[in-house]
């Protein structure tokens, strides 16, 4: 039997250069130089402080945007189903004061229902304070607040052009149901047509994101011509506080037209109804002015 020694392969064998490669040569040209290729790598990583901050401010600048956009189409949106529903519905606020005030009472008696008639009768707001307001036969909306105010309540209309002499005693009080409600009526209520020249700010009166203290704060330290607000956070500023003067209210406006997605109105839900007649109109120095007519009682 012969014995091999040695590798199997024939005398005559010669290895193919292409793949035939050296360990210097062959996987040295494959893989490149390690220093090389960390270059590479960290080439995409690294980024330049300037322009990684360009980037970061557009990016956070078109967001804005979008955010400023998005909020115009949902107050456009408010704003067209508002006056839809007012062309659709026929409000209370229309009638006259003698009408209005047997609604107010009807109201109240919801309110207070342990109080007997007698008792009642010493809270009803007179006929004599309620402003009457049938001249005006437009829609009663945002869009048509300014006119309103103006054509229909022309003595508010002098008062919200005049300078306010003291702090935190505005010349009128817009009671509305929400706290966005009262966001859009504020921005209404800045127009420059009720305001003039010498006009006074306007204060935004809700509990949302706000503490009592700084609505306290604020109207301390504040001149405002309107004020606009819920009638739970009003109430506590008029019976908790000494912050809300009406040494210069002279009308106070109920928002009885609007209504929620449910087609209530600010008086048809029992919380706001409740706050409205108990903290707010029956707040002692407020229900002294309606039964003087110093305040007068406006229903939009």
């Amino acid at each position: 039997m012969a014995l091999h020694r040695g590798d199997d392969l024939d005398d005559d064998f010669m290895p193919d250069e292409t793949i035939a490669l050296s360990e210097d040569e062959g996987f040295g040209s494959l893989v490149g130089d390690p220093d090389d290729i960390g270059k590479l790598l960290s080439a995409d990583e690294e980024e330049d402080p300037e322009s990684g901050a360009l980037q970061k401010q557009t990016l956070e600048e078109k967001k804005r945007k979008r955010r400023e956009k998005e909020k115009e189409r949902k107050a456009k949106k408010r704003r067209l189903a508002e006056a839809k529903e007012s062309d659709d519905t026929s409000s209370v606020a229309v009638q006259t004061p003698a009408v209005l005030s047997e609604y107010l009472s009807a109201m109240q008696a919801k309110t207070f229902t342990r109080m007997s008639a007698i008792e009642l009768q010493d809270k009803q707001i007179p006929e004599s304070s309620i402003v009457d307001t049938t001249a005006w036969t437009g829609s009663r909306n945002l869009e048509t607040l300014v006119d309103f105010i103006v054509q229909a309540v022309p003595s508010l209309h002098t008062r919200l052009s005049q300078r306010t002499k003291s702090c935190g005693a505005p010349t009128l009080l817009f009671l509305t149901g929400a706290a966005l409600r009262v966001a859009d009526v504020t921005r209404v209520l800045r127009n420059k047509t009720l305001q003039g020249d010498k006009g006074s700010g306007v204060a935004k009166l809700f509990a949302k994101h706000v503490k009592l203290e700084e609505h306290v704060k604020y109207l301390k330290g504040t001149k405002v011509g309107s004020a606009v607000g819920t009638p739970s956070r009003v109430g506590k500023l008029l019976c908790d506080t000494d912050a809300f003067s009406v040494s210069a209210l002279t009308h106070i406006m109920l928002d009885v037209s609007h209504q929620d997605a449910k087609k209530r109105s600010l008086l048809d839900i029992p919380e706001t109804r409740d706050e409205v007649f108990k903290t707010v109109l029956a707040a002692p120095q407020v229900l002294e002015g309606l039964k003087t007519g110093k305040i007068r009682l406006v229903l939009f």
